[in-house]
């Protein structure tokens, strides 16, 4: 059990709830800089870590990180890091509750609040949030490529121990608003719906100037929302509170260039985006924690966000067809 002193000691036992893309690559770097680090994972990416290890490649380096791999967490760690997708956060924590009972927590996920709704299943309050600006892919068990290489964000409770934790592993900062930094993470987020929907690159996606003015549209709604909600964004990627009011409210052509500046970031190595990635995996994705938490919001508000409402039900659409779509479908929304 760790202590109460957030500095991080030299050498801990760190465990890794998910060791998908981004848990993969956050157990790995731990790994690489000599933390004792066990993963859960599940059927044949359990399997591959097993006998392989865990491989990461790309934007942080090559890491071949030889962790104990477990379906569920057999011991109390002196941290954990949940990386889970938001579908699958209330589930990991039921499996690995009592190993958790106490242990600072990291929830590294998309959406809104999901250290609160951690704090809250596991009746303490030694729980951070998180928000990694990495762009990884896992299309192949065991095995993440690192597309673009991005900071980790923590706030909140025990933020201050985490990012002590991580600092040495990955490029980590503290915010003094997890909230505010969600909230903007949540509007770059926006480009992962469209991706799935037709089966292209965040990249292709951006450069197409009809499927551009549908993601620009679902950004706006995210951005007027936010701030209608009193939100205080923080800046993340570039991305400032000054230009998260020139994407809600400046004209199309001025404001088109946020989402440019994405792609710019992005590289030219292709990116799926995680909601695609689940897809081509046959998993659920996290559009009703992403796009859906924009139209729940709004409609707590009183206000409507019908094109994220669209792109929902075309990403579920999608989920249960198994067949993507045209991008003439989504280039009518906007």
């Amino acid at each position: 059990m760790a202590t109460d002193d957030s500095a991080a000691p030299a050498r801990q036992r760190i465990a890794v709830i998910g060791a998908g893309a981004i848990g993969g690559v956050i157990a790995a770097r731990m790994d690489a800089v000599g933390h004792d680090v066990t993963v859960t994972a599940r059927g044949e990416n359990l399997a591959a870590i097993g006998e392989h290890g865990l491989r990461i490649k790309g934007g942080f380096g090559a890491h071949t990180a030889r962790v104990e791999a477990l379906e569920a967490l057999s011991a109390a760690p002196d941290a954990a890091i949940l990386a889970v997708k938001a579908t699958g956060a209330v589930e990991a924590l039921e499996a690995n509750r009592d190993a958790l009972e106490g242990v600072p927590l990291l929830v590294v996920q998309n959406g809104l609040g999901g250290e609160r709704a951690a704090a809250r299943l596991l009746g303490h309050e030694r729980v951070a949030g998180g928000i990694s600006l990495m762009a990884a892919n896992s299309l192949e068990p065991g095995i993440v490529t690192v597309t673009a290489a991005g900071d980790t964000i923590v706030g909140g409770a025990e933020g201050a121990r985490f990012a002590a934790l991580l600092g040495d592993a990955l490029p980590t900062s503290e915010t003094p608003s997890i909230e505010g930094a969600q909230w903007t993470k949540l509007l770059i987020n926006m480009v992962n719906a469209i991706p799935a929907i037709v089966g292209h690159s965040v990249q292709d996606v951006i450069r197409d100037p009809g499927l551009r003015r549908v993601l620009l549209a679902s950004m706006r709604e995210t951005a007027r929302t936010g701030l209608a909600a009193g939100v205080r964004f923080q800046p993340l990627q570039g991305l400032t509170p000054l230009l998260v009011r020139l994407v809600a409210f400046a004209p199309r052509r001025i404001a088109q260039q946020v989402p440019l500046r994405i792609k710019d970031r992005l590289g030219e190595v292709p990116n799926l985006g995680s909601t695609q990635q689940s897809i081509r995996r046959g998993q659920l994705t996290e559009v009703d924690a992403i796009n859906g938490a924009v139209v729940a919001e709004a409609a707590r508000l009183g206000r409507e966000a019908p094109v994220n409402a669209a792109l929902v039900e075309l990403v579920h659409e999608v989920e249960r067809s198994g067949a993507f779509l045209a991008p003439s479908v989504v280039r009518r929304l906007a």
